[in-house]
């Protein structure tokens, strides 16, 4: 398929799409917003080429990223959306990308991440920040988590971010960092400034990077960042 030529392309901006179905970012739901299609595609792009990839999305919102991870090429996103205001929104990125998008309306704590794997998987996510590190905890936990994932590159507050990617010589370094180190080779890919996201963050935020270590022992992970 040549993705250059879908109907994705011709879907109204997010800015225009916030506005006119009155979505505006709850704060109980850790939702802040991304809205430049440059950035969203270079989030997409973080973690290699998505051709033949099915990547699962968390709180995709008004689908920002969710566009930008149809455009670059993924065989399929699985997205998970707790908003139930943002359905008919996602429903139409859907119906554009013919049909590579399914969406799952459901509490994304509650998921279970490995069964919705098909093929190649990845997980690429802006996180609602207020479950980002039981989320991470989560997935590194389960038993067939290496096996399962290619990758995840999700973002966080820089602070966790730096946690997650921190060396045992490194002041940031503790439980995080830890089980992190012990499951995946993780890097910050980059920085991204407050102000990208709509409402504006209070800090910056950071993408991370996460390989999967397939020789790593299972562990039960039980953390509270």
């Amino acid at each position: 398929m040549d993705l250059n030529n879908t109907a994705l392309f011709d879907l109204p901006p997010i800015r225009e799409v916030i506005e006119n179905s009155s979505l505006n970012a709850r704060k109980e739901l850790g939702q802040n917003f991304l809205l430049d299609l440059n950035l969203t595609r270079k989030i997409a792009r973080a973690g290699g080429a998505l051709d033949g990839i099915t990547v699962i999305e968390v709180g995709p919102g008004p689908g920002g990223l969710t566009r930008a991870l149809l455009m670059e090429g993924a065989k399929k996103v699985i997205a998970i959306e707790r908003d139930e205001r943002a359905l008919p929104i996602l429903a139409q990125i859907s119906e554009a990308s013919e049909g590579r998008l399914k969406v799952i309306s459901g509490d994304a704590l509650e998921i279970d991440y490995c069964a919705l794997a098909e093929g190649p998987t990845r997980i690429i996510a802006n996180l609602p920040y207020n479950i980002a590190t039981p989320l991470l905890t989560g997935w590194l936990s389960h038993k067939k988590f290496a096996q399962t994932f290619e990758s995840l590159t999700l973002m966080f507050q820089k602070e966790v971010g730096q946690r997650i990617c921190a060396a045992p010589c490194d002041k940031a370094f503790g439980r995080l960092g830890v089980v992190c180190g012990w499951k995946t080779d993780a890097n910050i890919a980059f920085d991204i400034n407050a102000s990208a996201f709509t409402p504006p963050h209070k800090v910056t935020s950071s993408l991370v990077h996460l390989v999967p270590k397939s020789d790593a022992r299972k562990v039960k992970v039980s953390l509270v960042e």
